[in-house]
């Protein structure tokens, strides 16, 4: 028998893989809450698919999502990107990645860990939502506001409120999977 999923993944393999093993997974880990963080930020008016496909890109392109040696690039790196096929060649967005990049090791410093600071917000546990139908669940909440808010204060570039609540669903700090769905109750 075939496992119920949150109607959004189906029909793409990459799409359901993704769901399947990731999406609404709890993340603690400042290496991959940074690459939610750029990925998402590369999403601003796009596709998540679009940037599902080229995330192996983005790694091989970005040192594996290595936040040191991204806050260190430099002017000829960047344009290095912008050269690079395999990612979204966004003159403004490849520029935020080394930014963000530099903030992020900013908040590190403050509070320990980016893993401390965002999951404060959730007082270190997922909100789980009663998500009926992913049509129905919101694109943005006052608390993605809130970290967006206080985000673009300290300088962070496109983390919007939509593309910090799609780095919340991502990264487990809120669990959108349709209540019918199998791993509604794993995450």
């Amino acid at each position: 028998m075939k496992k119920q999923k949150c109607d959004w993944c189906r029909g793409d393999v990459l799409y359901e893989s993704y769901h399947d093993k990731e999406w609404g997974k709890p993340v603690y880990d400042d290496q991959t809450l940074f690459e939610f963080l750029i990925l998402e930020s590369m999403q601003a008016g796009l596709s998540w698919i679009t940037i599902l496909r080229k995330r192996q890109n983005y790694s091989d392109a970005l040192n594996q999502f290595d936040v040191q040696k991204i806050a260190a690039y430099d002017q000829e790196k960047q344009e290095e990107l912008l050269q690079n096929a395999g990612i979204i060649r966004h003159k403004l967005k490849v520029k935020s990645i080394v930014n963000n990049a530099q903030l992020f090791i900013e908040v590190q410093k403050e509070y320990g860990s980016f893993s401390k600071y965002v999951w404060n917000y959730v007082e270190g546990k997922p909100i789980k939502n009663q998500v009926q139908n992913h049509i129905k669940a919101p694109a943005n909440t006052a608390l993605s506001d809130q970290i967006a808010k206080d985000l673009k204060k300290r300088g962070f570039q496109f983390v919007g409120s939509t593309i910090v609540y799609a780095f919340m669903q991502a990264t487990g700090m809120v669990n959108d999977h349709e209540i019918t769905c199998f791993r509604y109750d794993e995450v």
